[in-house]
């Protein structure tokens, strides 16, 4: 079966290179004739694909250019990116193909149901394969190469060529992330000159904070096929079920001084969840590769550097679906030309390397066909029988008072497959309590049991201490909602309610309707942070409740916790009227119910005029940028406010720090990153800013910034030296020294929920992600940590012995004070990747409370 297309298709010329201009000869197969009627890419670009970096734009108007001139070819538009960019899926196959599509869809998906895939003729299946490129924006040589690829399925012609078309569909896409891609094309383009440069130290080859690698927000892409926060994932992985192609890749860079790297990868660190079969049909596929660049005597490696574990990424997704997901790893010219280990790598170079794996893909994926179709029978096959057996017979999980975190898992499922229900009526498992509509319940028996599981597992033993990524990602823990697990007895089929199949946002409303006297609305919602923002923006005053009490609403008694919001009519500026339309809307929008109080007595706890009711401040914020900080953790703040809680976020350049006014915040916002460059009239300015009643936010390394700069005064936790057994081979040396590295792992946490850090929170059981090995002692005052890791902390992932030791009861949040300021230092970083729904409030709470901490509660 091997090589079944080689002998003719894949003869080549391969001119040397030498910074000279290329045509299509230079990548395509050189016995092959093309359809004269299909425009080639330099008749719609202007340029010959590798003279310049491909603009999206540019990109887009070819693609659309060989729809609409071959009856191969379709093209769907199927998500916008954040400026507005389209996301395109071409679909290329025989006309005759084209015309059966639904019914070639339909018995796809058959495969996947036990009841229906017995009958299906495997053999005249067509297999689909998708070819997915530069997820990463500033590794164009991927969706540079999208254009040849997609000229060359349009335009082939011979006998060949349509025996492949009859039996594959290919769906191109051609740039998984826009955004990026277009601002490394500008930046790349900019600095090409007539002379090519190849000199390593070049601007050209450095581009400048935040780079093209990532999205809009600054976050990479590769990291949410999983979480699908982005309109850019979520729209792919809407395409991805609706196709469900046999073969996925997925196109990048690495390093100039690299060579050319093809799936498997290291075998110990495939995820225990991926059947061994996967590996074997993956490894398959690589000897089409093997010869492919054998022929282009391009060098190459597999079954290094690279693993199969996160479910995240592009090339490990589908394998949790039955499918085979293929990364590729191209070295980068990062530019034109550049000279590396092995030679000048010049972008056409790049370029051709990505096709010639995209076409012994879709080579390999013909041949192997029937084993691939056969693979995914199996699959759902073996999956059902594993799920009847499972003493799991159901998942039910939800927090009872936050209905925005539970909309949000819900999203999170619905868009991969997953079938869920409304809960029918209250229940309570191991002393917890789920409510009738405020919590989810996910029957194991389905078809997407394997995906559940994956979320849901907590894992803390592995074969190898190694991560590429992160080691686990227990979607309860990110989200902090209780969950519980059914067994036969505990689950029936009435705890069943409506099918959650389009999950929406919880309406909340205005209850009592229009007060004459105050408001008030509890802080556990997710999105009360909009709702107290919205009214901070109009003008209207408010205050947060530091103690609980039972007040007098239009509609009987309400306990309300800590943190709750209080909006006092007789104090406000702002017209009555005005104030109800505004509670009234973000009831609508923000899920948030919003209660007429009518009384200021309460009837239990402190009144409405108490001086526990503490005045707020609207946050002013803003957020140091720039090289040496953290871009992913700057982006994933920018998101948080900007697209959850509508605040506006002013991101500072760190060279302009010093002569920037800082009268204006009343929060500035230090994330992970090297600040050793802020001279001293910075610092000094700070400080001063600080002393006069500002909050600091300090993330991660910045924590230790700060002491370095006397801002702050924590310990670092000391612990007994690490050493290695003196036997220890030279080969072992990475794998030792990766050993310590905690990649990313979940850790058990106290919380003070009466602590302002806390508020919103029910319980004092909360999960942290931990992704450094900052270990703090938690400061001599009891009350200047309101979150710390317990004496028995790992609660999934991998992390050594020697730093499991470590971590044991450290401090994750921290209080400090200088002046009449407050420094809050998250240890942890609370808004991870935009999923970690669950530590999003405290950081909401740094914002909104920050100023309001209590001196005497301070570390210093």
């Amino acid at each position: 079966m091997k090589k079944l297309l080689l002998p003719l298709l894949f003869i080549f010329a391969y001119p040397s290179l030498l910074f000279s201009q290329v045509d299509l000869s230079y990548y395509l197969p050189s016995d092959v004739t093309y359809n004269p009627d299909i425009p080639t890419p330099a008749a719609i670009i202007g340029h010959d694909v590798g003279e310049w970096h491909v603009t999206h734009d540019k990109l887009v108007f070819y693609l659309y250019a060989l729809a609409e001139a071959s009856e191969r070819v379709t093209i769907t538009e199927y998500a916008r990116s954040y400026e507005n960019r389209p996301l395109l899926l071409l679909t290329i196959t025989s006309p005759g193909n084209h015309a059966t599509l639904n019914q070639i869809m339909d018995n796809h998906h058959a495969l996947t149901d036990p009841e229906k895939s017995a009958d299906l003729d495997l053999n005249t299946m067509p297999v689909i394969v998708n070819l997915g490129y530069s997820v990463h924006g500033n590794e164009p040589s991927g969706s540079n190469a999208s254009m040849i690829s997609a000229y060359y399925y349009a335009a082939a012609q011979g006998e060949e060529i349509d025996h492949l078309l009859d039996n594959a569909i290919i769906l191109i896409d051609p740039s998984l992330n826009p955004d990026g891609l277009n601002r490394f094309a500008t930046w790349a383009n900019m600095h090409k000159s007539a002379t090519t440069v190849t000199d390593p130290a070049s601007r050209e080859f450095h581009e400048v904070w935040p780079n093209g690698r990532t999205n809009h927000y600054w976050f990479d892409l590769n990291r949410d096929w999983m979480p699908v926060v982005h309109p850019e994932s979520r729209g792919r992985i809407n395409q991805f079920h609706e196709w469900r192609p046999n073969v996925l890749t997925d196109h990048h860079e690495m390093g100039t001084n690299a060579t050319y790297f093809f799936q498997p990868g290291i075998p110990e660190r495939t995820h225990p969840l991926t059947p061994q079969i996967n590996q074997d049909l993956t490894a398959a596929i690589a000897e089409y590769h093997a010869d492919i660049l054998d022929e282009a005597q391009v060098l190459y490696y597999t079954k290094e550097v690279f693993d199969d574990f996160y479910y995240g990424k592009g090339s490990t997704y589908p394998d949790i679906f039955g499918s085979i997901g293929i990364l590729f790893e191209q070295a980068s010219s990062r530019g034109h030309a550049q000279e590396s280990i092995h030679g000048v790598v010049e972008f056409p170079f790049t370029i051709r390397n990505q096709f010639l794996t995209s076409l012994s893909t879709v080579d390999a994926s013909l041949a192997l066909r029937t084993e691939l179709h056969q693979y995914r029978r199996n699959y759902y096959r073996d999956m059902q029988r594993e799920a009847a057996n499972s003493p799991v017979r159901a998942i039910v999980v939800g927090d009872a008072f936050d209905r925005g975190r539970n909309y949000h898992l819900a999203d999170l499922l619905v868009h991969h497959n997953v079938e869920m229900y409304e809960l029918a009526r209250d229940i309570e498992i191991n002393g917890q309590e789920y409510r009738q509509g405020r919590a989810i319940v996910i029957p194991m028996e389905q078809t997407e049991y394997k995906f559940i599981e994956a979320m849901f597992e907590r894992r803390t033993e592995f074969p190898d201490s190694l991560f590429y990524d992160i080691s686990t990602w227990t979607l309860p823990f990110a989200f902090n909602l209780p969950f519980a697990e059914l067994g036969q007895r505990q689950f029936n089929q009435n705890l069943l309610g409506n099918r959650i199949s389009n999950p929406e946002l919880h309406t909340g409303s205005v209850i009592g309707g229009k007060s004459n006297y105050a408001y008030m609305f509890e802080w556990d919602e997710y999105y009360a942070p909009r709702t107290l923002y919205r009214l901070q923006s109009m003008g209207v005053r408010t205050k947060v409740a530091t103690r609980p009490l039972t007040a007098v609403t239009a509609e009987g008694t309400k306990n309300f916790s800590y943190g709750s919001i209080l909006i006092a009519l007789g104090t406000q500026n702002v017209n009555e009227e005005h104030i109800y339309e505004i509670l009234v809307r973000a009831a609508e929008e923000d899920g948030v119910d919003i209660y007429n109080i009518s009384r200021g007595l309460s009837v239990s706890g402190i009144d409405l005029g108490s001086p526990n009711m503490n005045n707020l401040e609207r946050p002013s914020v803003a957020i140091i940028a720039g090289p040496g900080v953290s871009n992913l953790e700057v982006g994933e703040i920018w998101h948080q406010l900007d697209q959850r809680y509508r605040i506006p976020l002013t991101i500072l350049d760190k060279h302009r720090f010093g002569n920037t006014d800082l009268s204006r915040y009343n929060r500035i916002i230090m994330t992970q990153g090297n600040y050793d460059d802020l001279g001293e009239g910075a610092v000094d300015n700070l400080k001063h800013w600080l002393r006069n009643g500002g909050v600091l936010i300090l993330q991660k390394n910045a924590v230790n910034w700060a002491r370095s700069r006397d801002i702050i005064q924590l310990n670092r936790k000391e612990g007994e030296e690490l050493r290695h057994d003196r036997n220890t081979p030279y080969a072992d040396l990475q794998a030792a020294r990766g050993a310590q590295v905690i990649g990313g792992s979940i850790f058990n946490g106290r919380l003070d929920t009466t602590h302002p850090i806390g508020y919103g929170y029910r319980s004092r059981d909360i999960h942290v992600f931990r992704n450094s090995t900052l270990f703090f002692d938690a400061p001599d005052n009891p009350f200047a940590t309101p979150l710390s890791l317990t004496d028995d902390p790992l609660a999934s992932g991998y992390i050594s012995e020697h730093n499991l030791e470590m971590v044991a009861n450290t401090a994750s949040i921290i209080i400090s004070s200088m002046g009449s300021g407050r420094v809050i230092s998250f240890i942890d970083n609370p808004n991870f990747r935009a999923f970690w729904y669950g530590k999003n409030k405290l950081f909401a709470n740094a914002l909104f409370f920050g100023h309001t901490i209590n001196w005497a509660s301070t570390g210093e």
